[in-house]
């Protein structure tokens, strides 16, 4: 089983690229640039067809993918009569809607897998079904009992127990009219919640401990709360880009020294594929509550991995991005000055600070990778 949620893992991260890639390539063609290669992985060619001017197939690395849009920089060699088409020559705004369209679609990937936890799948929340009488409570005393389930509080219905449950809390010790289903046969109880101490504070309760489980919201409530956790998970990541080079001295104790795997520190895709394939196969949970673990792994790591794509550094996305946005600084410059627009950045000049960031980009991989194999991150599920 846990092999069954590590495949299901890297078939939804592919997925996930190749969607990023599309991204670029629509808006690409959209703009009428010429796009020579879609590819599905890297290395050695499996299988192509030519479509047209782009050749669409599969490599042997299963490791990502791409889309080859002609002409990035200047000095590249574009076919006779197709130099107006090469990407260095689109203006600033369509350069940056271009390279931010994976990232885009990263973030819609995230939203559309949590629409579908929230309405499809559920959440988990606390139910209007008692697990719990506790002992010489009003609940007691009034003759509720474990498994009945309370649909309305004084005539009004119970949507989300989570909300509904402030009218008794905020009752004051008055009377209520609680409408209780019990084995399908509804019945009124009449009682009120007494003041009573939890965790240092006094509040009025009933004495009934509800129970946990999977609940679907309606359309509307789904499509606030997937905008709610996407806001959240997107200022997360960003709160985990700035703090990340801090959490390396930590992480190579943890890969060097064998210190234990921090569950909040720095995970690689491997960490990430071993924990959905846990999620998957874990005993603890029922099949809706695997597959809700699952989508809310791969909803959080398209919207980190769009926001990583977005730093301003090369190779990244982001970074040929900073260098369309410095076209327009020297434009506008120009401009000032009364002097002509100068012509677009080399971005192979900067081929050594990429290179740099390559090199460190692919170290911190390796340790991931290795911390993830002889260290794992271990959840309780």
């Amino acid at each position: 089983m846990q092999f069954l949620g590590i495949i299901a893992f890297i078939v939804a991260l592919l997925l996930s690229v190749m969607i990023h890639e599309f991204g670029h390539y629509i808006t690409a063609r959209r703009f009428g640039m010429r796009i020579s290669e879609f590819f599905v992985g890297f290395g050695k060619r499996i299988w192509s067809t030519q479509r047209g001017e782009t050749e669409f197939g599969i490599k042997a690395i299963p490791a990502g993918g791409y889309c080859r849009i002609d002409g990035m920089a200047p000095n590249d060699v574009m076919p006779e009569g197709e130099e107006d088409r090469a990407f260095y020559k689109a203006s600033s705004g369509r350069k940056l809607i271009v390279l931010g369209a994976g990232s885009f679609l990263h973030f819609v990937i995230g939203y559309i897998l949590l629409f579908t936890l929230f309405a499809g799948v559920g959440t988990t929340q606390v139910l209007p079904v008692i697990g719990e009488v506790i002992a010489d409570s009003a609940a007691q005393s009034a003759g509720i009992k474990a498994g009945d389930e309370i649909t309305a509080i004084n005539g009004v219905k119970v949507e989300r127990w989570f909300e509904d449950v402030e009218v008794i809390r905020q009752s004051q010790g008055s009377e209520l009219v609680l409408t209780v289903d019990r084995d399908g046969t509804l019945i009124e109880v009449v009682t009120a919640a007494r003041l009573t101490e939890i965790d240092g504070s006094k509040r009025f309760v009933l004495g009934i401990i509800n129970e946990v489980g999977l609940e679907r919201s309606d359309l509307l409530t789904s499509v606030k709360n997937s905008g709610t956790v996407t806001k959240s998970f997107l200022t997360e990541s960003v709160k985990s880009l700035i703090a990340l080079p801090s959490k390396i001295p930590a992480l190579w104790g943890q890969t060097v020294r064998g210190e234990e795997r921090d569950v909040n520190g720095l995970v690689g895709v491997v960490g990430v594929a071993r924990v959905s394939g846990d999620a998957v196969s874990s005993d603890k949970l029922t099949v809706r509550e695997r597959l809700a673990t699952f989508i809310l792994i791969i909803a959080s790591l398209n919207i980190f991995v769009g926001i990583f794509n977005l730093l301003p550094i090369l190779p990244l996305d982001g970074g040929h991005m900073a260098v369309a946005i410095a076209d327009e600084i020297r434009a506008l410059f120009a401009r000032i000055r009364r002097r002509p627009r100068l012509a677009a950045m080399d971005v192979t000049v900067l081929t050594p600070v990429t290179m740099v960031v390559f090199v460190i980009l692919a170290s911190l991989t390796l340790l991931l990778l290795v911390a993830d194999v002889i260290n794992p991150v271990v959840l309780n599920l």
